[in-house]
């Protein structure tokens, strides 16, 4: 019988352990979950804060201060819409948009793959960029792996890869409709390697927030 009672006690201790270390997880900034509202549906991500701090700490200025407020998905990649690319990928991009107003902070240093150790698999959520250290606010989210997007990776020829930071936890449903939306080639698309890749009906993100516990 104490057997019995001493087993059951330790199974308790062990659950409290295991939820205060999650609590601790999340109070020392290692992960941060954040609900994406969308006109297409919620996604819900995890940021992985402790291995990516500085692209984590940037989102979130963006987050917190409601930049992304009335945002959209305005890009998508699959296979019957980049002719262009030799190399081939799978995202949806979003952000502030792509007609934004100047970036009220400043880009990032560029935290590759090999430092963090996030790699590009499904659900991954990564900065948009131009030449590394261009970073700012503009994001994707990757449907299928993409390792030609980690560093070393073939897609950018710098080589240097993008900076991933979390991963979608809920809603990844919603990331594969979006892919599947019709695209079209805007009038006076400035970024030709975007040709016939962007959305005819933008989705909006109506913000950006954090998940409390």
């Amino acid at each position: 019988m104490k057997r019995v009672i001493y087993i059951g006690f330790l199974a308790v201790m062990l659950s409290i352990m295991a939820f205060m270390g999650v609590r601790a997880g999340h109070e020392n900034g290692q992960t941060i979950n954040v609900i994406m509202k969308t006109s297409s549906g919620d996604i819900t991500l995890a940021l992985y804060a402790k291995k990516a701090p500085v692209t984590v700490e940037n989102f979130m200025k963006y987050v917190d201060g409601e930049y992304y407020k009335n945002g959209n998905f305005y890009r998508v990649v699959r296979s019957d819409n980049q002719a262009q690319n030799n190399i081939k990928i799978g995202v949806i991009q979003g952000g502030r948009g792509m007609d934004a107003q100047e970036p009220p902070f400043e880009s990032i240093p560029h935290e590759t793959t090999h430092e963090t150790g996030i790699l590009h698999k499904d659900g991954v959520i990564s900065m948009a960029r131009l030449a590394p250290g261009t970073a700012s606010s503009e994001f994707f989210i990757c449907v299928n792996d993409q390792p030609h997007l980690d560093y070393g990776g073939q897609r950018n020829p710098d080589g240097q890869g993008f900076a991933a930071f979390g991963k979608v936890i809920k809603g990844m449903d919603i990331v594969r409709e979006i892919q599947k939306a019709k695209t079209v080639q805007p009038k006076g698309n400035k970024l030709e390697y975007t040709s016939g890749q962007m959305l005819a009906q933008p989705v909006v993100i109506y913000n950006i927030s954090r998940v409390e516990d």
